[in-house]
């Protein structure tokens, strides 16, 4: 007899128990473990709160939290890619600064993400209420399949009654009083008082010349995409109109903001985040975008810090177009023509002459933009090219001072130019302020020094006079600083990503991405593939075979005789529509994921690497 019932077409695999030396977040105190959640069904979030497609997940499932909230209990797991993300009041103040409304495990030694097999930020797992493992989702775009399992597991467990139904173990914490919560960028407006973003508080909030007092507040402080509402607003930069322009992060929007009418109109973006397959140009309010972090005037036009899709895009005020202006979309750090290079979460951008300075947040690096003259020919306004002043890639940072080809900095979210040249670097999560002095003479590679420490992830600054005034984010205010004469001396720290690395054997390695569609859902192939794969390799020499781009999700690759270690990069996306053909118009979702894997070639390893995007690893 067959039977064809979800429970019986789902493996059974016992969670793992949630552990984390960090321990929980928002319970009252209380210590969670898996009998707490038998009953309901559990949906663990594997996340790190320097990761935007982690930002995004989050924002994925608040709906569906609040619809099943009698039902379903997500559960974060704190997964720190960076040293300042181990520290428990770091990821305390990420919770409230994200408004993260359910339990969360810390973890900062990846004991929970060993135990289940984690690869990537971020990772969805749903638990049964019987404690079994049911499916594993990497990447963003699976609120909808999530869904669709959660409404099958609550008919079937409510009719062999394991589903229990009631509050979940969430406890919010107590609200702390002050004037700002996490800011995230400020200017000065023209008659010298600070516009800052108060992102937690979905505000912009002008403060007078002594950065304190509160002058008034723009938005309703309701997280929306209204007339008068802001989701997580970031980046600020003066239009020469005199209007502002604000990087409306989580509304995937541009907002103008006018200081004197107060009038907030929406000038770029549809309010839903940009996908693969999506334009990438075209009217501004007729194109998706995707977490635009911070906005800059360059090159006669607004430059966009598109942090959710590793690229930097444009905003043309005279024609209310946009465009993507520079990356692939491919997360990593590669220079050159502008339509080539690879960035990793661009976060922080200011304007100086012939450069646009780049805060590369996940590379840990100092970029710039500069119109490109190949060939020694006349700049084209039309070509920019990209370089890297400090940072090597996706995986080493720290706090090194000295030449540039080997200084370190730590996630940096903000870059501010100075006046004589050089560049001050808000450098997040090492809680100081950075300067990068360009070379003075050809073959030269510049010099990094730090101007002050003690600072609290400070994300971005703004010159005043003598004086810079820092955001520190995660003390609530602004703080003035006199710019120092000389550099404050550190002990150089370097650090690498830690995790652990997968043994595979040499030559022929078979890569499989997992990929189940959503039950009613299948793979729709009638305008071609629905599949996308790219694979590289750091270094590049690791691969001898199977790199670049395909359509099929699974690929042979060939490893090179003599590399023994290094990281693959893998990216994939899958789209899924419903499988109904009486439906002339069925709905369609993207579910996309980038994988850095590092590898360590064995002879007894394995031959074959399995990446689940959606589905079990059979």
């Amino acid at each position: 007899m067959n039977d064809a019932s979800p429970a019986s077409r789902r493996a059974r695999v016992r969670a793992p128990e949630l552990v984390g030396k960090g321990g929980w977040i928002n319970t009252g105190g209380k210590e969670l473990s898996l009998a707490d959640l038998r009953g309901s069904i559990a949906i663990v979030d594997f996340w790190t709160f320097c990761c935007v497609n982690c930002l995004h997940v989050l924002d994925e499932l608040r709906e569906l939290e609040e619809k099943h909230r009698d039902t379903v209990v997500i559960i974060g797991v704190h997964s720190p890619k960076f040293v300042h993300e181990a520290e428990h009041q770091s990821v305390v103040d990420a919770v409230e600064r994200y408004e993260v409304h359910h339990p969360v495990l810390d973890d900062p030694e990846l004991a929970t993400w060993k135990q289940y097999a984690v690869r990537a930020w971020p990772t969805l797992v749903v638990i049964d209420p019987e404690g079994y493992v049911v499916a594993q989702h990497a990447g963003e775009g699976h609120a909808h399949a999530i869904e669709k399992l959660v409404e099958e597991l609550e008919a079937e467990h409510a009719a062999k009654g394991t589903l229990r139904r009631g509050d979940g173990p969430y406890v919010p914490p107590e609200p702390v009083a002050t004037d700002l919560r996490f800011p995230g960028k400020a200017l000065v407006l023209e008659n010298g008082h600070f516009l800052v973003s108060d992102s937690t508080r979905h505000q912009l909030v002008e403060l007078a010349a002594d950065g304190e007092t509160v002058v008034r507040r723009i938005g309703s402080g309701e997280r929306g995409f209204g007339r008068d509402s802001f989701s997580e607003p970031q980046g600020l930069a003066l239009l020469p109109d005199g209007k502002v322009i604000v990087a409306d992060t989580v509304n995937h929007a541009l907002r103008t903001y006018d200081p004197v009418s107060g009038a907030i109109e929406t000038v770029a973006g549809t309010g839903r985040q940009w996908w693969q397959g999506s334009p990438a140009s075209g009217p501004a309010l007729e194109v998706d975008l995707s977490s635009p972090w911070d906005v800059a005037w360059w090159a006669d036009r607004v430059w966009i810090a598109m942090a959710g899709v590793h690229q930097l895009w444009t905003y043309d005020p005279a024609t209310g177009t946009v465009e993507a202006a520079a990356g692939t979309t491919n997360e990593g750090l590669v220079d050159g023509p502008a339509a080539e290079a690879w960035f990793a979460q661009p976060s922080g951008l200011a304007a100086a002459g012939d450069r646009l300075w780049v805060a590369d947040s996940e590379t840990s690096s100092l970029r710039y933009v500069e119109r490109d003259a190949r060939d020694g020919a006349e700049p084209d306004g039309d070509r920019f090219v990209v370089r890297t002043a400090v940072g090597t890639g996706l995986f080493d940072f720290g706090h090194r001072d000295g030449a540039a080809g080997q200084a370190l900095l730590q996630h940096p979210l903000g870059v501010t130019a100075l006046p004589d040249g050089s560049v001050a670097v808000s450098d997040t999560y090492n809680h100081a302020l950075r300067r990068f002095t360009p070379p003075t003479h050809e073959g030269a590679t510049g010099e990094v020094t730090t101007l002050a420490t003690d600072l609290r992830e400070p994300s971005d600054a703004v010159l005043v006079g003598e004086d810079i005034v820092v955001v520190e984010s995660a003390r609530h205010r602004l703080t003035r600083l006199r710019l120092p004469d000389e550099a404050v001396r550190v002990e150089a720290v370097a650090h690498r990503t830690q995790r652990a690395a997968t043994e595979v054997a040499p030559g022929a390695l078979r890569l499989d991405i997992v990929f189940t569609a959503p039950t009613g859902q299948k793979l729709d192939t009638r305008y071609g593939p629905s599949t996308r794969l790219l694979v590289s390799a750091t270094p590049p020499e690791l691969l001898a075979d199977g790199g670049g781009a395909g359509s099929d999700l699974s690929r042979e690759l060939v490893l090179a005789d003599g590399v023994t270690e290094g990281v693959l990069h893998v990216s994939a996306m899958a789209a899924s529509c419903d499988d109904d053909p009486a439906n002339e118009y069925p709905a369609c979702h993207v579910h996309q994921q980038d994988w850095g894997v590092p590898v360590r070639v064995t002879e007894a390893g394995t031959p074959r690497l399995g990446l689940v995007l959606a589905g079990l690893d059979a």
